[in-house]
């Protein structure tokens, strides 16, 4: 039995200070409208503390035991996320190559009974996050692999700058690293119908500072992130200890399964649903991914 199996919603997150379950309170309003208007300035929230400290440890150790059931694989890859295409002009982001080395653990391999589990299925936790997003409800991944995953950036590693295909992410540092592994983003450096190639390009080529925004994550934090139009990384980790991060992924649509190929890239094997769902996918917009 896991050390957070038998504790409510409001046993985990501290309620005091994140009023989950009273949206209507004064307060869950106030919580709500800070949330929305950091996400429209800056595409970024973090509610620092949001799983209780007395919890935190808890939290760490169930995240450092699924750890080695990630999937590692290095990659060569672009911001995009796509296969380099030799008919870019010279000067075009997509030509430029890193190594990416963070590994995700499945859905499938974390524990029904964790706390990361147990949060990413709780109802009143997905009615507040579609809240910030202002959205009417949220839906969990159909996928059986990457619906919540742990994210595992190990020492002399990192996961280099990219979009996510996602227009929103939901996240939660589980363990700092010893140093290193900040989070980096360029809020809104594109949008859906605007590549910004020349700021992206720059982000790329060490001229992006005026750009770039580093945030202080500790573990326990909840982050709320627009990032489809906002380019972000975690830097080279270093040091002894690995960084993991728990990574919420919901939709605005059910029945969402990921493709066969991204699907293998990221974990290294595909279920019969995506198998099933090839072919299927719907886009909101025509940005490179």
């Amino acid at each position: 039995m896991s050390a957070s199996e038998a504790l409510t919603l409001d046993q985990v997150v501290d309620t005091a200070r994140y009023p989950l379950s009273q949206p209507g309170s004064a307060e869950g309003r106030a919580l709500v409208s800070r949330a929305r208007r950091e996400l429209a300035a800056v595409g970024c929230t973090v509610l620092p503390d949001f799983i209780r400290p007395s919890l935190q440890d808890v939290l760490r150790q169930e995240c450092s035991a699924i750890a080695p059931r990630a999937h590692f694989d290095v990659a060569t890859v672009n911001v995009y996320n796509m296969a380099a295409d030799p008919d870019l002009p010279a000067d075009h982001p997509g030509r430029t190559s890193f190594e990416r080395g963070n590994a995700f653990v499945a859905r499938d391999r974390i524990p029904a009974d964790a706390l990361i589990s147990r949060l990413y299925s709780d109802e009143v936790f997905q009615r507040f996050i579609a809240d910030c997003f202002e959205l009417t409800r949220l839906h969990e991944l159909a996928d059986p692999l990457s619906g919540l995953v742990l994210n595992v950036v190990a020492p002399g590693l990192e996961h280099p700058w990219h979009f996510d295909t996602n227009e929103f992410t939901v996240s939660m540092l589980t363990q700092e690293a010893q140093d290193g592994g900040i989070f980096e983003y360029c809020p809104n450096i594109r949008s859906a119908h605007d590549e910004n190639f020349g700021d992206v390009r720059d982000v790329l080529d060490g001229q992006g500072e005026r750009l770039t925004r580093r945030l202080p994550l500790r573990p326990g934090d909840l982050q709320l992130f627009k990032g489809r139009y906002s380019l972000h990384r975690v830097s080279p980790v270093r040091g002894d200890v690995a960084r993991h991060s728990a990574i919420f992924a919901y939709s605005e649509r059910p029945g969402v399964i990921g493709s066969v190929a991204r699907t293998r890239q990221l974990f290294g094997r595909v279920e019969p649903e995506h198998l099933a769902a090839a072919g299927r996918a719907v886009r909101g917009d025509r940005l490179l991914d």
